[in-house]
């Protein structure tokens, strides 16, 4: 994993994307020494926080109506 100073990253960003995206390799941008961001490619095989609930639960009963009614069943 290649690592880049903040500075160096602003003024070959747009190049540095390009190789990213050329050799899928993964980029730690630094600030003072210490990681501050990941630059990685961009692609199927990474994960995607969006939607990946989707399809995975189920509507059990009437959401809908007030729940106050059925509290009294719950004790």
């Amino acid at each position: 994993m290649k690592t880049m100073a903040a500075g160096s990253f602003k003024v070959h960003c747009l190049a540095l994307m390009d190789e990213v995206q050329a050799k899928r390799e993964t980029v730690i941008i630094t600030k003072r020494g210490k990681p501050v961001a990941k630059l990685l490619p961009a692609g199927k095989d990474t994960d995607d926080i969006y939607n990946f609930l989707r399809g995975k639960g189920t509507v059990a009963g009437d959401v809908i109506s007030p729940a106050i009614e059925h509290w009294g069943s719950l004790k």
